[in-house]
C-alpha cells in the first residue's frame, strides 16, 4: 500500500490481510506497524517492492515516482492508482473504489455505500450549523520551518476539510502550501490555527507556536485559538477524515458563540 489512506481504508473494510507491506505514511491504525515499509508514498523502493513480490501495488493519486511505478509495472505488477477529492463526497467515492479493486463482496458495496452516505450527511448538518453565524476565518499551519509558518493555499488537503467543515480559508489566494511572511499574516488575520500535531510538535510546542512574531499578532494567538489535530486524520482524506471535519464545525461553532 502506497498511502496512509488506503491502508487506513482497508483496514476499515476488514480487507488487511491483502496488505504485505505500507509507505510512510501509513500510521493507522497501530496494527500497521507490523508491516515492512517500503518508502515514502512519492519516493518509493522499487528494491523493496520487488523483495515482497506483490501482485498489486495500491496507492494514492500521488503516488510515485514515475519511473519506480514504470519499473514495477515492467515485472507484471499490477498498479492502480485511488483518485482523490478534497470533498465529503470524494472520501466516499476513495473508499468504494478500494473495495471495488480488492474484490470487496458485492453485496456488502451497497450497505458500505449507504453508511457512508450517512456520514456525509452528518458532515453537511454540522457545516450548515457554522454557516447559519458567520464562517470563521481560519489557517492552517502545517508547521513553523525555518522560522517561517508553511500555510495552505488553494487546491489542497487543507483548503477542502476546511470547506467541508465551514471554515474560510484565510490563504486562499495562494495555490499550495508556502511559507507565509509576517506582512501576510497580519493581512490574513485568521480567528483560528489548525495545525496536524507532528507539526505543532516539531515546531516547538504550543506555546512556540502561539507566540511566533508572525501567529501572535493574530486574533487566534490572542484568543488561544490553536487547534491540534492528527495529521492524517486531518490531512489524508481517509474515513477518519469525516469526523475530523465534524470536529472542526464545533470547533467553529464554539468559536462563533465566542464572538456573540
Amino acid at each position: 500500500m502506497a498511502g496512509g489512506s488506503i491502508t487506513e481504508i482497508l483496514f476499515s473494510l476488514g480487507e488487511q490481510e491483502k496488505i504485505v507491506a505500507v509507505d510512510r505514511t501509513s500510521n493507522y491504525p497501530a496494527d500497521v506497524s507490523e508491516f515492512p515499509v517500503i518508502g515514502y508514498v512519492r519516493a518509493l523502493s522499487a528494491e523493496g517492492v520487488l523483495s515482497l513480490a506483490p501482485s498489486l501495488v495500491l496507492g494514492e493519486d500521488d503516488m510515485g515516482p514515475i519511473e519506480v511505478l514504470t519499473q514495477l509495472k515492467s515485472t507484471g505488477i499490477s498498479i492502480r492508482r485511488i483518485p482523490e477529492r478534497h470533498t465529503a463526497m470524494g472520501i466516499v467515492e476513495k473508499v468504494l473504489c478500494v473495495a471495488e479493486v480488492v474484490g470487496y463482496p458485492e453485496s456488502e458495496l451497497d450497505r458500505l455505500t449507504q453508511e457512508y452516505l450517512a456520514k456525509v450527511k452528518d458532515v453537511g448538518r454540522s457545516r450548515d450549523e457554522v454557516e447559519r453565524g458567520n464562517r470563521p476565518k481560519v489557517a492552517v499551519i502545517m508547521a513553523l520551518r525555518d522560522g517561517v509558518p508553511f500555510a495552505a493555499g488553494s487546491e489542497t488537503s487543507a483548503a477542502g476539510i476546511l470547506e467541508m467543515a465551514g471554515g474560510d480559508n484565510v490563504f486562499a489566494g495562494f495555490k499550495g502550501w508556502k511559507p507565509v511572511s509576517l506582512e501576510l499574516m497580519v493581512g490574513a488575520n485568521p480567528s483560528l490555527i489548525v495545525m496536524p500535531e507532528r507539526g505543532m510538535k516539531m515546531s516547538g510546542g504550543r506555546e512556540a507556536v502561539l507566540s511566533h512574531p508572525s501567529v501572535k499578532v493574530t486574533n487566534a494567538a490572542k484568543n488561544n485559538g490553536l487547534v491540534v489535530v492528527d495529521g492524517m486524520t486531518l490531512l489524508g482524506f481517509g474515513p477518519r477524515t469525516l469526523q475530523a471535519s465534524i470536529d472542526l464545525s464545533k470547533e467553529f461553532e464554539r468559536l462563533n458563540d465566542a464572538q456573540k
